[in-house]
C-alpha cells in the first residue's frame, strides 16, 4: 500500500512539472480576468469606452477544456502565435474559471475569439469552420488585413 501512495504521488508530482512546462512554453498566454484588466482593456475602470492597454493586436479565445471545437482550434492559435511572433499577441480565457470576464463579454457559445487591432473597435466571432486548413485560413485573413492592415 506504501509502494502504491508512492507511486501516486511521483506520479502526481512529475504531471505537475511537466505540465508546468508545458504551459511556460507554449506561444499562447492564458488571461485571468486580472491579467485581462492590465493587458487588454479596464472595463470596470472605463465600461462605456474601449481603450485598448496591449502593444500589439491580438486573438483572445474564450474556450473550455471539455469543448471539442475549442480543442480544434487550439493548436491552430499554437501554430499562428509562433508564425506572428513578434507581430500579434494570441491569449486564452478559459470560461469555465473566469465567469465573470466571459459575462462581460456576452460569451454564451464557445469557441468565441476576440480579435483586438492596436486601434479601432475589437470583432467577435464564434466557432471555427469545417476543417482546421479552413479555420487557419480564416485566421491568417484576419490578422492580416484587420490587426495587422497588411
Amino acid at each position: 500500500m506504501k509502494r502504491l501512495t508512492l507511486l501516486l504521488m511521483l506520479f502526481f508530482a512529475a504531471s505537475c512539472f511537466l505540465s508546468a512546462q508545458e504551459q511556460s512554453s507554449q506561444a499562447v498566454t492564458y488571461l485571468t480576468k486580472a491579467d485581462f484588466l492590465k493587458k487588454i482593456v479596464d472595463y470596470e475602470k472605463n465600461p462605456t469606452q474601449w481603450i485598448f492597454l496591449g502593444d500589439k493586436p491580438c486573438i483572445i479565445d474564450f474556450y473550455a477544456d471539455w469543448c471539442r471545437p475549442c480543442r480544434i482550434a487550439s493548436p491552430i492559435l499554437e501554430d499562428l502565435a509562433e508564425q506572428y511572433k513578434g507581430q500579434i499577441n494570441v491569449y486564452k480565457v478559459n470560461t469555465d474559471r473566469e465567469k465573470e470576464l466571459s459575462a462581460a463579454f456576452g460569451i454564451q457559445s464557445i469557441p468565441a475569439f476576440l480579435f483586438c487591432p492596436l486601434n479601432g473597435t475589437p470583432q467577435m466571432s464564434a466557432g471555427i469552420a469545417q476543417t482546421a486548413e479552413e479555420t487557419q485560413a480564416i485566421f491568417k485573413k484576419i490578422i492580416d488585413e484587420f490587426l495587422l492592415k497588411k
